[in-house]
């Protein structure tokens, strides 16, 4: 069952108490807005969907960095980026995350949807369920632990208690989506990965992370004020 709602009170409560395991970052762009979606913004997009790995997963140059290539041997085939029939009550630009099946829809109109391999975490897994909306959206954003995460592991990461400034060793990769409900920030995000191996695993911090070429697909779909559904 879908927690559709919160109290502000009950959801600062959750965000304290999922810090541990969330990602922290600041984000850089607009506030989210309403927006209705068209036909033919299910086909705006920088990159293809469906195809030849090599071509979807291939190296690229991104806001002055380069972007690995993801090798195409050590891809699953149901993890490539793919439109697939998708039967649900959600709207186009709805993003849906099934943490089981480690898999995230973007609806299309017509009931298609693209599919995106995840990798998620355990306590994400655990979560029993939220609808919120992507606030912001931000292009290779920095990144900083949370005081949880330094005093839990200062080892790992008290060495970036200052933040880490967007890159290819960002562990929030080359985009990031920022999930709000009532205007509170959830502290989990939907984010890009330096680490192809975690794709389809539960290994994340807690929150969900695409592969670099996948959250740039993604980003450039969703636009602020979109729902988000976490199942």
């Amino acid at each position: 069952m879908l927690i559709s709602h919160f109290t502000r009170a009950t959801l600062i409560a959750l965000a304290s108490s999922v810090a541990l395991a969330a990602c922290a970052a600041t984000p850089h762009e607009g506030a989210a807005t309403p927006f209705a979606y068209t036909q033919s913004e299910s086909r705006a997009s920088t990159q293809p969907t469906g195809g030849n790995p090599s071509q979807l997963y291939g190296a690229r140059k991104d806001g002055g960095f380069t972007i690995p290539a993801v090798d195409a041997k050590r891809l699953k085939p149901e993890h490539v980026r793919q439109v697939v029939d998708y039967r649900a009550s959600e709207k186009p630009g709805t993003i849906v995350v099934d943490q089981t099946a480690r898999y995230l829809y973007f609806v299309l109109p017509g009931g298609k949807a693209i599919r995106y391999a995840v990798g998620v975490g355990p306590v994400a897994r655990a979560f029993p369920g939220v609808e919120a909306e992507i606030a912001w959206k931000a292009k290779w954003p920095r990144w900083t632990p949370t005081q949880s995460m330094i005093e839990r592991n200062p080892k790992q990461y008290a060495r970036n208690a200052g933040g880490v400034a967007g890159g290819p060793h960002n562990p929030m990769g080359a985009r990031a989506l920022y999930m709000h409900q009532n205007g509170v920030d959830t502290y989990y995000r939907v984010h890009g990965t330096n680490d192809p191996s975690s794709i389809g695993k539960a290994v994340s911090a807690g929150c969900i992370r695409l592969l670099n070429q996948d959250i740039i697909d993604l980003h450039d779909r969703v636009k602020p004020g979109a729902k988000i559904v976490v199942r």
